[in-house]
C-alpha cells in the first residue's frame, strides 16, 4: 500500500514533467486564512499544477515587509493537504532549507537575490547534499549568466538531480517599460547552454503591473518556455506585498485560457519543408553578412593605419553620430528598431576600434 508521503512525491514528479507547468499563489504568505482561499480558489481552476507562496521575503532596505516567516509553513502545508496541490517556496539560508523540508515543501526555488551571491548558492547546495527535491534558481538581478549558470552548476555538485530555471527579468538602468528588464537573448542563451533543462517564466516580477502580465507570458511561451510562474492573491490591490503584479485566480485562469500555446516541432511535411527552405536562404544571407562585415573590418585596419601615420585618434565622435543617425533613418524605412540598430552599430563599432588599435600598436 502506497504511503501519503510517496504517493504526493510521484504527484510532484508527474508535475515536473508536465508542459506547461504552471506555478501560482500569493508573492507573500499573511494569514493562514488568505493562503488557504488562495490554494482553494486556484485549485477550482483546474489550471495550476503547483502553489507558491513567499514565506521569507528579501527586502532592499529595513522596515519592509520581509515575510510572515516560519509560522506560515503550516498553512501551506495545510494548503497541501486540503487541495492536494505540491508546494512551492523560495530559500535562501540552510536554515530556510531546513523549515521548508520540516514542513514538507516539494519543490524549492533560490530567489534572484540569492542566486547573485556565489556563498550563498553554496550555502543553499551544501544543506540540499543528498536531498531527493527539485529546485529552481532564478536568474540573477543582474545581466550575468555565469553567475546563473555557476548556481545551477554547484546544485549539480551536490547531487541534485531535477533542477529548473525561472526567467524573471534583470535590472536594468534606463528601463521603464518593466519591473525587470526581459532581456530574452539571456535566458535563450542558457536553454542553449542547459538543453532540456525545464525553463519556466515569473512575468510577474517581469511587468510589475497586471496589466502587461499576458503579453509577457505569450512572449515566453512563442520562445518555447515550459511553464509560467504567476502571482495570485484573492485581493491583489490588498496584498502586504507587490500588490500591482498579482491577480485573482478566476483572472489567472481566465488569462492562461487565452494564452496559445506552442509547439517546438510539427510532424507536417509541408511546413519542414517550407521552414527549411527559408531557413537555407537564413543562412545564405547570414553567410553574406560575415562576407561583408569582413570586408568593412579591412577598410577599418586601411583607416587605422592612415590614422597612425598621421597621428589621428582612433575615435572621430562626429564621425560615429553621423553614422548613426543614417542608420536610424534607413533602418525606420526597412522596419528595424532604433533599439536593433543602436546595439548592432555599436557591435561594428566596437570592433573597428579594436582593429584600429591593433594596427595603432603594430
Amino acid at each position: 500500500m502506497k504511503t501519503e508521503t510517496s504517493t504526493m512525491k510521484e504527484l510532484v514528479q508527474e508535475k515536473w514533467a508536465k508542459r506547461p507547468l504552471i506555478i501560482s499563489g500569493p508573492c507573500s504568505a499573511e494569514t493562514e486564512e488568505q493562503v488557504l482561499e488562495t490554494a482553494t480558489r486556484l485549485a477550482n481552476t483546474g489550471k495550476v499544477d503547483m502553489l507558491r507562496a513567499g514565506i521569507w521575503k528579501p527586502r532592499t532596505k529595513p522596515g519592509m515587509f520581509e515575510g510572515i516567516g516560519v509560522k506560515g509553513l503550516p498553512w501551506l502545508l495545510k494548503a497541501k493537504q486540503v487541495t492536494g496541490l505540491p508546494t512551492t517556496v523560495e530559500v535562501a539560508t540552510a536554515k530556510h532549507v531546513e523549515d521548508a523540508l520540516q514542513f514538507d515543501v516539494d519543490v524549492l526555488w533560490i530567489g534572484a537575490r540569492t542566486t547573485v551571491n556565489p556563498f550563498s548558492v553554496q550555502e543553499v547546495a551544501d544543506a540540499l547534499r543528498g536531498v531527493d527535491i527539485p529546485v529552481l534558481i532564478k536568474n540573477p538581478i543582474n545581466a550575468d549568466l555565469e553567475l546563473w549558470s555557476g548556481g545551477i552548476e554547484r546544485l549539480q555538485k551536490v547531487g541534485v538531480k531535477q533542477i529548473g530555471m525561472i526567467h524573471r527579468g534583470f535590472a536594468n538602468y534606463g528601463n521603464t517599460e518593466y519591473r525587470n528588464a526581459p532581456m530574452w537573448h539571456l535566458p535563450i542563451e542558457m536553454k542553449r547552454r542547459f538543453p532540456g533543462m525545464l525553463l519556466i517564466c515569473d512575468p510577474s516580477h517581469i511587468g510589475g503591473r497586471r496589466d502587461i502580465l499576458q503579453a509577457i507570458a505569450q512572449q515566453s511561451i512563442n520562445l518555447d518556455f515550459d511553464g509560467l510562474m504567476i502571482e495570485s492573491h484573492i485581493d491583489p490591490d490588498h496584498a502586504w506585498s507587490d500588490a500591482k503584479q498579482q491577480i485573482t485566480p478566476e483572472r489567472l485562469a481566465e488569462m492562461l485560457g487565452d494564452l496559445v500555446w506552442r509547439s517546438e516541432n510539427t510532424d507536417k511535411e509541408e511546413f519542414i519543408t517550407a521552414l527549411s527552405t527559408l531557413r537555407e536562404q537564413i543562412n545564405h544571407i547570414d553567410d553574406e553578412l560575415l562576407a561583408l562585415i569582413g570586408q568593412r573590418m579591412k577598410v577599418a585596419d586601411k583607416i587605422g593605419q592612415y590614422k597612425k601615420d598621421n597621428n589621428i585618434t582612433i575615435l572621430q565622435t562626429n564621425r560615429w553620430n553621423d553614422i548613426l543617425e543614417k542608420a536610424f533613418a534607413k533602418g525606420d524605412k526597412l522596419g528595424l528598431s532604433k533599439d536593433f540598430i543602436s546595439k548592432y552599430f555599436d557591435a561594428i563599432h566596437l570592433e573597428s576600434i579594436n582593429h584600429q588599435n591593433k594596427v595603432m600598436n603594430s
